[in-house]
């Protein structure tokens, strides 16, 4: 019996050897080229594996195991990644760290028990705590927080949020808040970027959501951008027309003409020295006139938020100017 065994053993280690020594010849002949014995190379871009030395072509239309996407440079990389979130300016830790649901639930949509429920409130506490771990984050998650509401109401878009958030943290970095509030230092910002993108909102607008006075706003967002050199161009009368005529169901004739009025007062000069607001809520007050389109000046008021007396001394002047330059 015991030499049987023997035998069976010294089969089963010669099998053994002899198996990891193919493996081994497989593998030295993987990595060799066939013709002249040189080291291969795997060229992804072309999904192929060739010799270093006599360049022959070993393997084509190799699978690619990457994504199906492409990216050509790292933020488009994060974001369409799709191993979690990208990375964002508009949270205070970027988005990093990790979030609890409030939802008392299992994976499988089942009520958690009570002492479940407890741990989970402690968890998320302790959480909170650790995501704010000094002043300088808790300052930053408020302001945050502010511009998220601020631009929701407002009807703000993602890419001005995250400009607004680029600008306060640079206002934090750079000891700019001793002296002001942070609402006043984040709706600054968030003026400022919409300023930047081109979708300016009025500062009677800024102010109606913000919870600061207007004084305090217009202070602080000079000194921001006058501190931080921001490059904020005047704001073009013409960037409100079409929230305005949208929002007063005006057609696109009346929207067309009264940008039509507003180039004809920039080239005479009207703008200048005056409330951009105040004369695009005059233009598409004179546009609906000449289109024979129903809207009353206290419309135009309530939704420009101007008053009607500068609705009524704004649109005699865009009309004369467009009439001189028909003359001319």
């Amino acid at each position: 019996m015991s030499d049987t065994r023997t035998r069976v053993n010294d089969n089963e280690t010669e099998t053994t050897s002899e198996r990891r020594e193919t493996a081994e010849h497989s593998e030295t002949t993987e990595q060799q080229c066939p013709e002249c014995d040189g080291r291969l190379a795997s060229v992804s871009e072309r999904g192929e594996t060739v010799c270093e030395d006599c360049g022959l072509v070993v393997e084509s239309d190799e699978i690619d195991h990457g994504p199906e996407w492409r990216a050509f440079d790292a933020k488009e990389k994060d974001e369409k990644s799709r191993v979690g979130a990208p990375t964002t300016k508009m949270m205070h830790d970027k988005g990093l760290s990790t979030n609890i649901g409030w939802q008392d639930k299992d994976a499988y949509g089942r009520q958690l028990s009570s002492n479940q429920r407890e741990k989970m409130q402690r968890l998320r506490t302790w959480n909170e705590r650790f995501r704010t771990r000094d002043s300088k984050e808790r300052n930053l998650k408020q302001a945050l927080g502010e511009i998220d509401r601020m631009a929701s109401a407002l009807g703000l878009p993602d890419n001005v949020r995250e400009t607004a958030s680029v600008i306060y943290r640079r206002s934090l970095e750079e000891d700019l808040l001793p002296g002001r509030s942070i609402e006043g230092v984040a709706t600054s910002a968030l003026y400022a970027a919409a300023r930047q993108a081109g979708v300016p909102r009025s500062l009677d607008e800024i102010s109606n959501v913000s919870r600061v006075e207007k004084m305090e706003l217009t202070r602080t967002y000079r000194y921001i951008v006058r501190e931080l050199e921001l490059e904020v161009q005047p704001a073009d009368p013409e960037s409100y027309v079409p929230r305005f005529t949208s929002e007063l169901n005006l057609t696109e004739a009346s929207e067309r003409k009264a940008r039509e009025l507003l180039n004809a007062a920039r080239e005479d000069g009207l703008h200048s020295g005056k409330s951009p607001v105040g004369l695009a809520a005059a233009a598409i007050y004179a546009a609906a006139l000449l289109t024979n389109e129903r809207v009353t000046q206290t419309e135009v008021s309530e939704v420009a938020n101007v008053s009607e007396v500068t609705i009524r001394n704004r649109y005699k002047e865009l009309l004369e100017a467009d009439d001189l330059n028909q003359l001319v």
